[in-house]
């Protein structure tokens, strides 16, 4: 999410390469119907039968983030109160394919894109960001782009804010003047479990309630400040929102989380150059962080 065009894939990850993994490692999937579910930056999804899902990383960049999910995902699964797709096989690399892949449950609803959270799904997200926000062992994966001190993102959001207002139509003074405030605020909080990229499009919906979390590459010790910028994307009451967040976290937790959420809201509307969703949910959450 760079205000660029998303990276073009290292692989080509086909139906008959998928077949292919299948053959080689699960052959009794084999004859279930695989249909591509799209890819992100980082993964490509295909659909197997009417359970489940194969995810892989589609770029040499991604590959080790597969891993994390690997490891940590069965880890926190059972601590939380709604579900993730915790691996249920981990494929091995070989001729076909160079990376580790995973099968994954597949989880039936819409993603959160222009969907806002009514009461019972925001109750569902504030227990489970409280359920994931405890201590991470040290052997948690890093991440140097999520869950750090904020003014460390200085020189991504100074390139793309201009950029970002063009999209938007929202003012660079009021950006810089949140994004000021918020970088001046420490963290005091001890690293936490993070999800890391937590957006609309990973809000999985179903009947009005949360029916999972989606996308955990990005999985980290961190501060929960990043995580909490979500509240801003799938919330529009200013108030129900900040009522959510101060049942959640401290006040400076919240300032950040704030800043979060421009930062996001900035990235989101540079890509939007070339994605109308994006736009869209950038200008969105810039809005809500600038009017609050």
């Amino acid at each position: 999410m760079n205000g660029s065009q998303p990276p073009a894939a290292d692989m080509i990850i086909d139906e008959p390469l998928v077949a292919r993994l299948l053959a080689e490692q699960r052959p009794d999937l084999c004859g279930l119907a695989l249909r591509s579910v799209g890819h992100g930056w980082d993964n490509a999804l295909w659909r197997i039968g009417a359970h489940a899902a194969l995810r892989l990383p589609r770029r040499a960049l991604a590959a080790a983030l597969v891993l994390h999910e690997q490891r940590w995902l069965p880890v926190l699964a059972p601590r939380l109160p709604v579900p993730i797709p915790a691996p249920v096989w981990c494929g091995a690399p070989g001729a076909a394919f160079p990376w580790h892949w995973s099968i994954v449950p597949w989880y039936d609803g819409t993603a959160a894109d222009g969907i806002q959270l009514g009461a019972a799904a925001q109750e569902q997200l504030a227990a489970t960001l409280r359920a994931l926000h405890q201590p991470a062992p040290g052997d948690a994966p890093a991440n140097p782009l999520r869950g750090v001190a904020l003014a460390l993102r200085s020189d991504a959001f100074d390139a793309r804010v201009a950029l970002a207002c063009q999209v938007s139509g929202s003012a660079v003074d009021a950006c810089r003047a949140v994004w000021h405030e918020a970088i001046t605020v420490p963290i005091d909080v001890a690293p936490c479990w993070i999800h890391g990229d937590l957006h609309p499009g990973n809000v999985l919906i179903g009947a009005g309630q949360i029916a999972a979390l989606l996308d955990w590459g990005d999985l980290c010790a961190g501060d929960p400040a990043t995580d909490l910028a979500a509240w801003w994307m799938l919330v529009a009451d200013a108030a129900a929102r900040q009522a959510m967040l101060a049942r959640s976290a401290s006040p400076a937790t919240v300032r950040r989380a704030r800043g979060w959420a421009l930062f996001f809201g900035v990235m989101f509307a540079a890509a939007g150059h070339h994605d109308a969703s994006l736009a869209r949910l950038g200008s969105m959450t810039l809005r809500r962080v600038i009017q609050e």
